[in-house]
This record gives structure tokens, sequence and C-alpha cells, in this order.
């Protein structure tokens, strides 16, 4: 078998699909691997590293998508608008692909993938259940974007995160608001209470305060009903329009007081509900910071810019639409790893063995003969039979 790991092609995108280390673990489950040149230089992972873990280099991108039995990207099919269709079109059927997908672009592109007859695997259809927790790519990458979130805010903030008592005076330690505490705002809590922060943070999910707690964080109490805030698979579930307007109206004064504010509120499928107003942003202090960690999906705040900072009434609004992609080395081997995790779960003996009664893997497929055959995705598209 060939496991073939191209370059990413996305703009801006700096991770890779396999670390060097994860060809070994890939060489042991059975896999030749085949390499496109340069695909892990943008991440710290020379080409030479891949050869000491006993990778083969190709030139030829081609090769990589003809060749391979399967193919481990970041971003393919949808995910890479640009050019991940193209890149499909090389392949041939029965080749397996797994990656980010965007499984929620559209039934006219899914139908289009369908139509290759490869069999798909989207990472951001992995089931939120324990035994799937090491090939969960959402929530390791999610990780790494709510550290960079901390730090991107400590680093515009025109103040110091910290509360200092020098022989200049005090200083006062920066407020900060999280509003949602999933994987990347509890990361985001944590890493900015570890630079001294005074954090608050809120998520229409009551059963998350404990943890918010546990970090040292503030939880902000809202009276709202929130119990089908969840589905069953554990995403956000989207609310509708009158319960988004009163969160906003109980949020004002929170983040007025606020020096930062990172917002992480995001619904698979559906565009980000809008939490942060303008006439909001008008009352936080001259200066301050909002970090949108959904603004790849529209953002949280009704100003941002995706892949843009823009600065408004004295407040900078960052939009940056790839923030583990900021941190491409780490994320990248912890990304290589939910890929090794899953690859494993679908190979047996050195053979392909996809056993479809196997939660994971049914719950993960995307396309399989020819068909659209993600369950959840066919009910978002109202592609179920009646």
């Amino acid at each position: 078998m060939i496991l073939g790991i191209p370059r990413e092609t996305f703009p801006g995108e700096t991770r890779v699909a396999l670390v060097p280390a994860g060809v070994t673990i890939a060489k042991k489950l059975g896999f030749d691997v085949l390499v496109e040149k340069g695909a892990g230089l943008n991440a710290g992972f020379p080409d030479q590293q891949y050869l000491d873990h006993g990778a083969r280099l190709s030139e030829s991108r081609g090769e990589i998508f003809q060749k391979a039995d399967v193919l481990a990207q970041v971003r393919g099919a949808m995910a890479n608008p640009q050019s991940g269709m193209d890149d499909l079109k090389q392949m041939h059927p029965g080749q397996i692909l797994i990656g980010f997908l965007d499984p929620y672009a559209g039934v006219e592109a899914l139908k289009q993938l369908a139509s290759l007859k490869l069999t798909t695997f989207a990472m951001e259809l992995i089931p939120r259940i324990s035994r799937a927790q090491s090939m969960d790519a959402l929530s390791s990458q999610a990780n790494v974007a709510g550290y960079k979130a901390a730090l991107i805010a400590a680093d515009l903030l025109p103040r110091m995160f910290p509360m200092m008592m020098t022989a200049a005076g005090t200083v006062a330690p920066a407020r900060v608001f999280v509003v949602g505490a999933g994987v990347a705002g509890l990361q985001a809590i944590a890493t900015c209470r570890r630079l001294g922060a005074v954090v608050q943070a809120y998520d229409i999910r009551p059963a998350v305060k404990e943890e918010v707690q546990s970090l040292g964080a503030k939880f902000v109490e809202l009276e709202l009903e929130t119990q089908e805030a969840e589905d069953r698979e554990g995403y956000a579930r989207a609310m509708d329009e009158a319960f988004y307007r009163k969160q906003r109206e109980m949020m004002k004064r929170v983040v007025g007081e606020s020096d930062v504010v990172i917002s992480t509120a995001a619904v698979p499928g559906k565009k980000a509900p809008i939490l942060i107003t303008e006439e909001m942003i008008k009352d936080m202090p001259h200066g301050s910071v909002v970090v949108d960690l959904a603004a790849e999906r529209g953002g949280n705040c009704d100003i941002t810019e995706p892949g843009k900072i823009v600065e408004k009434h004295g407040v900078k609004i960052v939009g940056e639409t790839n923030l583990a992609g900021k941190v491409p080395y780490h994320a990248s081997q912890m990304y290589s790893r939910n890929i090794t995790n899953f690859l494993a779960l679908i190979v047996k003996e050195g053979q392909l063995h996809m056993n479809l009664e196997d939660e994971i893997v049914r719950d993960t497929m995307l396309t399989h003969e020819g068909q659209i055959t993600s369950q959840r995705i066919k009910e978002i598209f109202g592609l179920t039979e009646a």
C-alpha cells in the first residue's frame, strides 16, 4: 500500500498532514510512504528528515495523486476551493482520501466529490466519543488556535497581561473575556491565565462551568434557557435569533469592561452567530483587542473581516482564519498523530479493512462508491429518504 502526502496548496496553509515521525508509524502499519518534495518545509520538517524515516520523495504532484492507495491532506477537496477538486481529478475510483474536506460546502460540491467514486473521510466528522479522542483533529487544532489567540491578544494589547508590583507603582492585570469554552476557549483561558491576566468566560452550555473555574477563570452566568445548546454528537447547536439577541444584551456589560475578548463560538455547517456587536466594541477601552476565532465562518463580531486585522473605535479586531497554521510545527505533529491513529483503525495486518459497523469509520466516511454516505451530512442538506 502507498500512502501519499502532497504539499498543501491552499493559500497560507503551512501545515503538513504527516510529519517524519509519522512515516515510521505508517510503515509499521504496512504503508510505503510517498511524500511530495517540500511538503513539510513550511512546518519545519525538511525533506531529509522524511528520507531518514524511510519515506520516498517525489517531485511530481501528479504521481502522488495517481499512485497512492491512501492520500492524507490537511485541506483537501472543498476545504481547498482553489485547487482541491482539480487535484482529486487525477485520482481514480477506489482510492482513499483523508483530511479536512469541508463537508458543509454545499450539495453540488458534495455530489461532485461523490461522482469521482473515491472513498473520502472528513476529519471534521470524527465523532465526539472517548474512543475517537486520539483522532479528533478539530480538537487538536483548536487547542493550538486557542493558545495562539491568547499570544496574539497579548502582543497587540498596549498593556501587560500580569499584575506587577514595582517601585514605579502597581500595574493592574489585563481583563480577558473568553466567549465559548470548548477546546479552543479552554486553551485560551489557560494561556491567558499563565500570562497573568484576570479571565472571565461564558458558554451557553452550563456544564462547562466547572472546567472554566478549574483553570482559574470566573464563569459568567447569564439567565438564558440553554438546554438545547448541544446536539447528540456533542457539537454546538444553532439557536434562534431571539436567543442570540438576548445573549448579546446580557454580554454587553462584560465586553465593555474587558481589555481583550477572545470569541470561539462556531456551529458546524452554519454561519457563526453574531455575539459581539459594533455597539459593544464602542464601549471597550481604547486599545482593546478582539480575537475572533470564528472568522472563517463569518465571525462572532459583526465587524470582523476574515483574514485581516481591522481597527475601529480604537479596538483591533483580529480575523485570522488559520491560527493553527501560525504554529505549524506542533499543529502538524498533532494532526499527523490524528491521521496515523485513524489509519490504524482502517488497516489490519497490512491490508485496508474498512469496518462500516465501527462507529468512527461509519460516521467519518463522507463518500463511497459514488454515494454521499455520511448520515449527518445528508440530514443537514435534506438528502435523506422520506
